[in-house]
């Protein structure tokens, strides 16, 4: 049986809600929208270029992943960057990826892994090399890449999305207490290398304990900066 279109006045308003979603993060990713800061809809009209509608509809969206929270008197108030949201945030990842990890070293392929240690070499060879300018921003990528495709190979779609909230999080941890930058470069591929090892020798416990190190790493330097 032919299954029906969907209707253009319902995908519509859904377009409008992920665009609006994507401007959000963008732009406070961007700092143009900063942790604490209290907002309204209007404002974010403004910042957004999206109607009303569709900023109504992201509110419980963002309030359900922490991201605004309602505060009586007062209106919506960006979500802070603090010691909690940061000992929250971490832990989550680590119980998310400590197992996700001990999967990926039983069932990767040997192309994968491969490729995540190309990348990494690159990267820490360009780094002992002196740098330069796109590095840190390309580390980055490396760095969340190999996080999101041991994330991704559970093949599973609520994992993924609440992976993707909460390295939002960690990235703006990473903005307003510390970041990847050309002093940790080395050392933080050298944590993942160490978990890719772990990974090459299909070794579920010690690839697991490799991430808990590094994932506890991460937290030390936010806690520090």
């Amino acid at each position: 049986m032919n299954q029906p279109e969907p209707d253009a006045r319902e995908a519509e308003p859904l377009k409008l809600r992920e665009r609006a979603y994507a401007s959000f993060t963008e732009r406070l990713l961007a700092r143009e929208i900063k942790p604490g800061q209290f907002v309204t809809q209007r404002e974010l009209v403004a910042l957004t270029g999206l109607p009303l509608g569709a900023i109504r509809e992201l509110i419980p969206r963002l309030e359900a992943e922490g991201l605004i929270k309602t505060v009586p008197q007062r209106g919506m108030q960006v979500a802070h960057v603090d010691l909690n949201l940061i000992r929250n945030a971490f832990q989550f990842r680590l119980f998310l990826e400590k197992e996700a990890t001990a999967l990926y070293a039983a069932n990767a392929t040997d192309d994968e892994i491969a490729e995540q240690r190309a990348r990494h070499e690159a990267i820490i060879a360009r780094a002992e090399a002196g740098g330069d300018p796109t590095l840190i921003e390309e580390a980055e990528d490396v760095d969340r890449l190999m996080h999101e495709a041991i994330i991704d190979h559970l093949d599973n779609d609520i994992v993924s999305k609440a992976f993707r909230v909460t390295w939002l999080k960690i990235r703006l941890i990473r903005q307003y207490e510390t970041r990847i930058h050309n002093s940790i470069i080395v050392p933080v591929m050298q944590d993942h290398l160490r978990i890719i090892g772990a990974i090459e020798d299909r070794d579920p416990i010690r690839a697991a304990e490799a991430m808990s190190m590094h994932i506890g790493n991460a937290r030390t330097r936010a806690m520090t900066y």
